[in-house]
This record gives C-alpha cells, sequence and structure tokens, in this order.
C-alpha cells in the first residue's frame, strides 16, 4: 500500500513561496505542466496569495497557474467538485434560512409565554444557525447528542434551552425538507464526501494538493486522507512541531497551537511520524531555533520539564529579530506601530505587516499611516455596519424611531450622504441653522409638529434664519413621508414594509442637486454591499410577522451584524490629481487573513487576554460540559487556532514585533498568555526580549520635551473703548469673582450653546417661577384673602401653560410648581400678618448712572419682587431657584446683587412708588422638593446695616469702574481662589485646567 503523502513546511520558511516553489519545481519548465493540476487551501486570501507568490517565484512572468481554490469557503466547493454538486439540493441562502429561523422562535416563544421583539429573535437565529452549522461540521447528530448532553438532573433553566432546541432537532429538518434545501455546511460536508469518494473510486492523474489545513474538520479530513493517497497526490501542513515529545502530543489541550494539528491528523488516521519535511532548498528567513524556543514556552504543564532542558546559547539566538512593544495605550500603540512600518519602507522590496483581529487598533494604525502619506491595504476590511451607506439608514430608522428627536434627527442631517434635495454643503449650514434655533436646550415635542413648534416659539431668531430652517423641515417631511406613513404610529406593520420604507427615505434623503439618491447611497462597495444585503432580506422579511415601528433599529442592526466589506473608501477624495494608491508594501491583516502569510517584518499588535487569544463564548445555548458531552467543539479551540497563528506568524519574518499596550479601553491590560510563557522561559536563561524604540519615537512625535509647562493665565487688556460701560447687578457679580467671563462674554460677545436634547433645564424652570409670581402679583398686587393661594396656583398653572412645554416635562415641572405656591401661600400668609403692605412691584426694572472721573457707567437691575410698606421702607425679594448665595458672602460684598438693587431703590431708580431705604433683602430658594423653599435673610432686617451695605457697595462699584477704566488693567479668571462663581461656562475658554491647580474645567 502507497505511504500517505504528508508533508511539513517549517515555520521558519515562507509557506506560500516554499510551496510555489515546489510546484514548479515537481512539475517541470513546462507551462502546461505547471498549469495541470488543483490546489486546495484553507481561505481564500490565502488563494489570492498563492498566486501572488506564484509571480514571484517566476519573476513576474507571465504563466498559467494550476486551478487554486479555498477549501473552506462552502460557495467554491462546486467550482472544486464539478458535476457533483448538480445532485444535491440547493443550499438555502442566508436572510431565508435566519427568516425561517426566526418564525419558529417567535412560535415557540409565544407558545411559552416568552414575549421578545423580531430583532432579538433574529440575532437568536443566528446564534442557533451557528449552533446547526457547528454540530454539521462536527459531524454530530444535534437530537441524539442534546438528549445526552442535558440529563434530568441539570436545572431547569437547562431543560427549558432543551425545548427550545427542538426548534433545531425537529422543526428546522421538517422545514428544509418542505423547502427542498439544505444547510450550507451540511451541503459542503456532503459534496465533500462525494469527491473523496469519485477521487476513491477513479484517481486523477492530474496533481492534487491540499496545503495549509490547520482544523479538524472530519469532512475535509477524509478527503485530505483520500488526496494524500493519490499518485499525484499531496497534504501539506503548516508549521507541525517535530521536536515535541511524544508525551506532550497526548497530553496536548484544545489551547495549545498543535492541538488543531494533531486532531487532524488523527482524522485521518496518522501521527505526527507520518509527515516529512517538504524540502525547498530555501534557506530560513528568521533563525531556525526560533520556532523551537516557541514550541518549548508553549508546552502543555505536564512537559515544561523540558524547560531545565537546552542551553542559554540557544536560546539567545532564538531572539534575534525579536522584540517587545510597550505602549501606554491604544493610541501610541497605534502610533508607534504606525512608526514601524513606515520605517521599514526605508529598506528597499521589504514589506511591512501589521497583524491584527483588534479592528479599532488596525483602523488606528491606518489612520496614522495616512500622516506619513501612507495608504494601507486592511485586508479584513471593515464592519458593512460602520460603512457610509449603512450608517445613514442606521441613523434614519433611529430618528423615525425616536419621533425626530435632537441628537439622532442631527446626526442623520449632518451625515455625509445626507443632502435631502440640496448642495450637501448647504444641507450642512441648514441643519446648523435648525440646530441653533430649535434642536439645544429642552427637547421639542415629538415629530414634525413638535419641531415646527419650537422653531415658532424660538426667541431672537433672524428672519432669513428662520426661512432656510423652515425649508429644510419641509425637506425632511417630504423624504421621510414613504417611512413615516408605515412607522409613524403604535401600530404594527410588516417588517418588509418597514425595511421597503425605510429604503424608499433614504434614497431621498441622500438625494443632492446633482444626483439621485439611489445613485449616491447604493454607490462603490460598500454601497453595492448594503444593497445586495437588503435585497436578500426583503422577501426573507415578507414570511415574518408584522412588528411595530420601534423594533425597526434594532431589526436593521441585526441583520447587518457580522456582515464586512473591502472598499477603497481611503483612496476616494485622493485620487484627482494626487496619484494616491495603496502602499505596495504595507499591509494590515486580521489573523485569518493573515494565515500562510510573511513578509520581511511582521508586527503582532494587540497581544493581550480577551483581544488576542480572544475570550471563549460557549454560546447562549449550551453551557461547556453539554458542548462536550454531546461531543460539539470545544469554545477553547479558537484558542488553539488563535495560539497557532501566533506561532506561526511570529516565525514567518526575519523581524517581529509583539506589541501589548498597558492600558485597554482605559483599563488595566494583561498581555497575552504566550508572551508571559515566552518571557518566563527566556527568564530562566537570563534573558529578556530587547525594548523596541518605537515607543520613544511615539511619545517624541506627538508630546513636546521636557516637564511639562503650565500655561499663564490668561490677562487680556482690551482697550478701554472696548469696555462696557453698562452692567447688570449680576454682571457685576461675575465681574468681581471672575473678570475673564465678564470679557469673554461682552467684549468677545461669546455665548456658551445650550446642550443638545437637554433632558430639563434649570434657567428655563427658574423663568416659569418668576412668570408665575409675575402672574399673580400683577392680579393681586398688595392684596391677600382667603383666595389668594388657589389663585397662586392657578397663575402657576397659567404659566406653565404659556411655555408651550412637552408633556413629559410638563408633567415633571407641575407638581414642583404646585408645591412652591403652597409654601409662597403659608408665607405669604405668615409676612402678611406681621407687616403692611402698600404696594408691590414685579419684575421691575431700573436704571442707576454713576458719575466716575472716566465718565459716566450704567447700573441696571431687574428685580423680582419690590414691597413698600406702610412705614416707608422696602423689602426687596429675589426668587431662587438654586442655591441662593450665603448672607455673609453678601455681607462682605463678594455676591452685592441685593445690596446694589438696595441701592438702586434708595435713589429711584425703579420708580417713585418704590423709593426709599431698604428694611429687609431676602432670598426666596423655591425648589418644589421635598423642602419645597426656605429663606435666606441679609443682615436680619437691620436697617442701618442694610443703609450702610447699600453705600459700601456703590463706592465698591465705582472703585470697580475706576480700576477696569485702566488699560492695564487685566480682565483675569477667577482671581479670587476659592470664591463661588456664578457662571463657569468660561473656565474652558481660559483653560483653567491647564494652569489653575486643579482639574476643573480641564479639557
Amino acid at each position: 500500500m502507497r505511504p500517505l503523502q504528508l508533508f511539513d513546511i517549517p515555520p521558519d520558511r515562507p509557506f506560500l513561496d516554499t510551496l510555489a516553489a515546489i510546484w514548479l519545481a515537481r512539475q517541470g519548465p513546462s507551462p502546461l505542466a505547471q498549469a495541470e493540476g488543483l490546489i486546495l487551501l484553507p481561505t481564500r486570501r490565502a488563494a489570492r496569495s498563492l498566486g501572488e507568490a506564484f509571480l514571484r517565484a517566476t519573476d513576474g512572468r507571465p504563466m498559467l497557474l494550476p486551478r487554486i481554490a479555498a477549501i473552506g469557503a462552502p460557495d467554491e466547493t462546486p467550482l472544486i467538485l464539478g458535476g457533483t454538486s448538480d445532485l444535491l439540493a440547493p443550499a438555502i441562502p442566508e436572510a431565508q434560512r435566519l427568516a425561517a429561523l426566526t418564525r419558529l422562535i417567535l412560535a415557540l416563544e409565544q407558545a411559552m409565554g416568552v414575549g421578545a421583539g423580531l430583532d432579538a429573535a433574529w440575532r437568536l437565529a443566528r446564534e442557533l444557525a451557528r449552533l446547526l452549522d457547528e454540530a454539521e461540521r462536527a459531524e454530530v447528530p444535534l437530537a441524539q447528542a442534546l438528549e445526552a448532553a442535558v440529563p434530568e438532573e441539570l436545572a431547569a433553566h437547562w431543560q427549558k434551552t432543551l425545548t427550545f432546541l427542538t426548534i433545531a432537532t425537529e422543526q428546522w429538518p421538517a422545514v428544509l425538507a418542505e423547502t427542498g434545501l439544505m444547510d450550507p455546511v451540511a451541503r459542503q460536508n456532503a459534496l465533500l464526501r462525494a469527491q473523496a469518494e469519485a477521487w476513491k473510486a477513479a484517481p486523477p492523474e492530474a496533481p492534487v494538493w491540499v496545503a495549509g489545513v490547520t482544523g479538524g474538520i472530519p469532512a475535509v479530513a477524509r478527503l485530505a486522507r483520500i488526496v494524500a493517497g493519490l499518485p499525484q497526490g499531496a497534504v501539506i501542513l503548516p508549521g507541525l512541531d517535530h521536536g515535541m515529545p511524544d508525551a506532550a502530543w497526548k497530553s496536548l489541550t484544545h489551547g495549545h497551537p498543535q492541538h488543531g494539528l494533531g486532531h487532524f491528523l488523527t482524522a485521518m488516521g496518522a501521527t505526527s511520524g507520518d509527515v516529512r519535511d517538504f524540502e525547498s532548498g530555501a534557506p530560513p528567513r528568521p533563525p531556525p531555533s526560533r520556532f523551537a524556543v516557541f514550541s518549548r514556552a508553549l508546552l502543555p504543564a505536564e512537559a515544561l520539564g523540558d524547560w531545565r532542558q537546552g542551553d542559554t546559547a540557544s536560546l539567545e539566538g532564538a531572539t534575534a529579530g525579536l522584540s517587545r512593544l510597550r505602549a501606554t495605550d491604544q493610541q501610541q500603540e497605534a502610533v508607534a506601530i504606525a512608526l514601524i512600518l513606515r520605517d521599514t519602507l526605508e529598506t528597499p522590496r521589504s514589506r511591512a505587516v501589521l497583524v491584527t483581529p483588534d479592528r479599532a487598533l488596525a483602523a488606528r494604525v491606518a489612520a496614522e499611516l495616512g500622516r506619513f502619506g501612507v495608504l494601507a491595504d486592511d485586508s479584513a476590511g471593515e464592519s458593512l455596519a460602520e460603512t457610509p451607506p449603512a450608517t445613514l439608514l442606521r441613523l434614519l430608522a433611529q430618528a423615525v424611531a425616536e419621533g425626530l428627536a435632537p441628537v439622532p434627527l442631527l446626526s442623520l442631517l449632518k451625515h455625509p450622504l445626507a443632502a435631502f434635495g440640496l448642495p450637501p454643503a448647504e444641507c450642512r449650514a441648514a441643519a446648523r441653522k435648525l440646530e441653533g434655533i430649535c434642536l439645544r436646550g429642552p427637547r421639542p415635542s415629538p415629530g414634525l409638529p413638535g419641531l415646527r413648534q419650537a422653531l415658532g416659539l424660538a426667541r431672537r431668531v433672524k428672519e432669513a434664519d428662520a426661512v432656510i430652517a423652515r425649508d429644510l423641515l419641509d425637506r425632511v417631511q417630504a423624504a421621510l413621508l414613504p417611512l413615516l406613513r408605515i412607522a409613524d404610529g403604535t401600530f404594527a406593520a410588516s417588517p418588509a414594509a418597514l425595511l421597503s420604507g425605510l429604503l424608499a427615505s433614504a434614497e431621498a434623503v441622500a438625494a443632492n442637486d446633482e444626483e439621485d439618491g439611489a445613485d449616491v447611497l447604493w454607490a462603490a462597495e460598500e454601497g453595492e454591499a448594503v444593497a445586495t444585503l437588503l435585497a436578500d432580506a426583503l422577501p426573507a422579511l415578507a414570511t415574518l410577522p408584522d412588528c411595530l415601528p420601534a423594533t425597526l433599529p434594532g431589526l436593521l442592526d441585526a441583520l447587518l451584524e457580522g456582515a464586512v466589506v473591502r472598499s477603497r473608501r481611503a483612496l476616494r477624495g485622493r485620487e484627482r490629481g494626487s496619484g494616491a494608491t495603496l502602499h505596495p508594501r504595507v499591509f494590515i491583516w486580521g489573523a485569518l487573513e493573515a494565515r500562510l502569510q510573511s513578509a520581511e517584518l511582521i508586527v503582532l499588535g494587540g497581544l493581550v487576554e480577551g483581544v488576542w487569544p480572544p475570550a471563549t463564548d460557549p454560546g447562549p445555548w449550551l453551557s461547556r460540559r453539554m458542548r462536550e458531552e454531546a461531543g460539539l467543539p470545544s469554545p477553547e479551540e479558537a484558542i488553539g487556532q488563535a495560539a497557532h497563528d501566533f506561532v506561526s506568524l511570529a516565525c514567518a519574518a526575519p523581524t517581529v514585533v509583539l506589541s501589548t499596550p498597558r492600558r485597554l479601553n482605559g483599563a488595566p491590560a494583561v498581555p497575552a498568555r504566550w508572551i508571559k510563557r515566552l518571557e518566563a522561559l527566556l527568564a530562566g536563561g537570563g534573558i529578556t526580549l530587547p525594548e523596541h524604540p518605537a515607543a520613544r519615537w511615539a511619545e517624541a512625535l506627538d508630546q513636546p520635551q521636557g516637564a511639562p509647562r503650565p500655561v499663564s493665565p490668561p490677562a487680556p487688556r482690551p482697550p478701554v473703548a472696548q469696555r462696557p460701560r453698562r452692567l447688570s447687578v449680576t454682571q457685576i457679580e461675575t465681574w468681581i469673582a471672575d473678570p475673564y467671563a465678564l470679557y469673554a462674554q461682552r467684549i468677545l460677545r461669546l455665548r456658551e450653546l445650550d446642550p443638545i436634547d437637554q433632558a430639563t433645564d434649570a434657567a428655563d424652570y427658574g423663568r416659569l417661577v418668576h412668570r408665575g409670581m409675575e402672574l399673580f402679583l400683577a392680579e393681586a398686587a398688595a392684596t391677600w384673602n382667603a383666595a389668594s393661594p388657589e389663585r397662586l396656583r392657578v397663575a402657576m398653572e397659567r404659566a406653565l401653560g404659556e411655555a408651550r412645554l412637552r408633556p413629559a416635562l410638563a408633567n415633571w415641572w407641575r407638581p414642583r410648581l404646585l408645591r412652591i405656591a403652597d409654601w409662597i401661600a403659608g408665607e405669604e400668609t405668615r409676612r402678611r400678618a406681621l407687616i403692611e403692605i402698600a404696594a408691590v412691584a414685579t419684575e421691575r426694572s431700573g436704571e442707576l448712572v454713576l458719575q466716575t472721573p472716566s465718565g459716566p457707567f450704567t447700573l441696571t437691575g431687574r428685580a423680582d419682587r419690590i414691597e413698600r410698606r406702610t412705614d416707608g421702607t422696602l423689602a426687596i425679594i429675589d426668587y431662587k431657584t438654586g442655591a441662593p448665595p450665603p448672607a455673609q458672602q453678601v455681607i462682605d460684598g463678594h455676591r452685592p446683587q441685593l445690596v446694589l438693587e438696595a441701592a438702586m431703590a434708595a435713589l429711584g431708580a425703579f420708580g417713585d412708588e418704590v423709593t426709599g431705604p431698604a428694611g429687609e433683602l431676602a432670598y426666596w430658594r423655591l425648589q418644589g422638593g421635598h423642602d419645597p423653599g426656605n429663606l435666606v435673610i441679609i443682615g436680619d432686617g437691620d436697617a442701618a446695616l442694610l443703609a450702610n451695605l447699600a453705600a459700601q457697595a456703590v463706592e465698591a462699584l465705582a472703585a470697580l469702574v475706576a480700576r477696569f477704566n485702566d488699560p492695564a488693567t487685566p480682565y483675569l479668571a477667577r482671581p479670587h481662589p476659592g470664591r463661588i462663581v456664578r457662571d463657569s461656562a468660561y473656565g474652558q475658554l481660559a483653560r483653567l485646567g491647564e494652569w489653575g491647580g486643579s482639574g476643573e474645567d480641564a479639557t
């Protein structure tokens, strides 16, 4: 019997280049002979790269390639196996499969009394499909396996899970039989079995090679055994460890790098001793001992005694070309890796590669490479859900589901593809107008009517801006009409109709003044990918039950989940006249794309626990113990495959950098277990891996030299002519405590924008309280009787109605306002029993002109309430819905608002009716909470003290005006540490966090 043709290419030789060289050597110089045969590889990327390896082997000369296919791609299997596929039922399309499983899940959940949304059911269907595929690959009869895996003594939860999984074991086979379709993996297995039988019965005359397979899928292993016995067949394994002791082979765990190969050989009926080296004559690129050191470092626990063997010299030689990169965080890691890749380009013909499963790190590195004019080929692609067409659809669905709330609506309006029939730049400008008018501050009422109402109530708006905003709302209404007809309400609708309406509205949103929306939205690779996915989903969704419109965003996310697209977005906008193109020697690969690859320099990035190796998850259906008893693959097999990738890539280049950030997403990161093992082995020989200097390069690139130097506090000195000559009493407090804030507000004319979608606004609440009191006092004046408490409550309700707030906010504030009314009623009753009030002025404005050496200065004020008593004295009351200042700060002159109002009243600034000395200054704190109100009385009603305070306040103000009339006097930011500042909005502008000694307002 002919021995199995099992070979191995050592990890220190480039796998695909070696494979191509041996194929050409064995087939001879004839072009026809070189093209005759079939090579099966595990992935499409490896198949493409083998074609490139053939070109390198022939120095770029044209040649006819043999057939090269990916055995792991179900849709390529029929291309490999020819007419055999015609004898089998077609594979069920993925969208149709998920829709059918979703329908079964919803029916079972309804029967079990469990309610779940359509989007959640679709995600469960995907997990169930994954379980079906795992069972098919492992050739495990799922029904019998689940019966054995869930014994009666397990918790009731698992018994319910077993009942739920009858979908997979009983109902799903019936669905497939009824439709005459097959699961894709089951069909692939059947094709592989059929091809194995065909080749066994009639061995092909042309060469057939299976190369680079590392997993133990039974159908692939059977086919590989047949190929290994063919006259011109061969199975070539990547990176088999011939030096590992037999005892270690027997004790391999699922997480060991050689576990997959060992399982594959076992499934073929072979052992590691049956595998021979595939000699190529090519010299090893990294040191030959590097693989041996990695193998020793990752030995199973039972074989760790081998660490005591070997000499230090072999360890030192193995570390040549290896280095460690320890970055502070993900950003510094990305900058450092980009610098390493760019540095490699200084060496002619050297290829530089980043390999990482961390897509966020890959995106950061690609962006950093752009700083150096390098566009890297990121072969792992990007998540389809994050591409511009998909994000537009997701934002549109979210905006409609949330009633056009400010945040999702603005996100939609400012999306790069959104234009609503306008030139894109005009659409962005109109969106900013609408944002400034009615999308900042408290949320408007839901929908377009709420937005139009907010636009109509907006204050201090230029008519031209209002016209632009109204036009944009008209365009939004027209564009969203196809979706709003279906989704504007609480009634259930067909998910297919919802998606169709979403697509029609999205095309209207994407239309601009030059292009139709469909041409914009579905353009390029990512647009085509989204269109294809959703076109396939529409007929499948038509078979599902109706759902609420609020389900649409989650359903769309579920449809897009897991889809990946490779596009040329990085090149767009750079091609015209720039000559921009992907760099031919810089690559970013995922772990899957990197298998069997080699380069001159490889950076293994993101080597931290939970990323590489990945976190393992047995899935939502079965525990680890249950999976083991069912015969399903262990989740830890992913760790073993990741470990094999790590070792292979660490030996696939002369220069390899192992990169780990110290912090990941703000938390300490744990280096990958393989690095810890390697460092422990080397430490036993007194060796440490050298540190790559790229982290220092990154720091030097982005950080200034030397210790941090705080900036000096701002000290602007505007010309005297620009300094204000008219201020309110509240602005005087700001002038004293924070002159820089006054400078920014009055001289630079800067105003802090209201937050978007502000939940509640204390300023608006304060205006409601003031308006309610104004309405009441305008009617009641100095009169107080038994009907007054109820009239006060009515005034508060009236003020609330005038504000025309959205119902939720009005209902939030109403009980607080009524509690305030009741507290005021009690306080009024108490006060009226002690004093007689002759007149009351509410919301009274006044001006006082001070004659100073540098000219007149006008002090303005608006008193919330001034009472003139029958004894001629005044009571000045200020309503505070926030915290009033402590009485001592008022007396000390730090918070002079009320005292200055008293001085203005004494000098007749508020009118003759309320002119006179102050007999009472008080703050009424009106919160409406558990403690609805309380008093802060200044000076305990001592008229002489209050008169003295008023005179001192006027003198202090005159001195302040004189001081700031000096051109040399700066407007300092918070010159009195520890003093409470009324408005801290300008602290960030003053960069307070950089010089103020605390983190307050740090940018």
